[in-house]
């Protein structure tokens, strides 16, 4: 991920820290959460040129590479712990 795209999914994430605080994700419809974020993807949007539905897909890909690089560290503590017990493990990821 380049710096410029991490600036990017950074402030997204932000955004979408302060926007979608109080609700549960997992009962609330995709558009929804969708519509709240627009503001910051519009302004994004704006400022690098691209059209908004261009600027969700690139957070989607972010978002999904972010995913795959926390998977990939979790699963490397792990396998350096072999053993190891649960709280060491934990307290290693914060």
């Amino acid at each position: 991920m380049t710096p410029e795209n991490k600036k990017i999914l950074d402030r997204i994430n932000a955004f979408a820290e302060e926007v979608l605080a109080d609700i549960d994700p997992q009962k609330t419809r995709i558009s929804f959460q969708l519509d709240a974020l627009r503001p910051i993807m519009q302004e994004i949007a704006d400022e690098k040129g691209m059209s908004i539905e261009d600027v969700f897909i690139l957070y989607m890909d972010l978002a999904s590479e972010a995913s795959v690089e926390a998977e990939n560290n979790l699963q490397a503590t792990l396998d350096e712990d072999d053993g190891a017990d649960f709280s060491k493990i934990a307290n290693r990821l914060n």
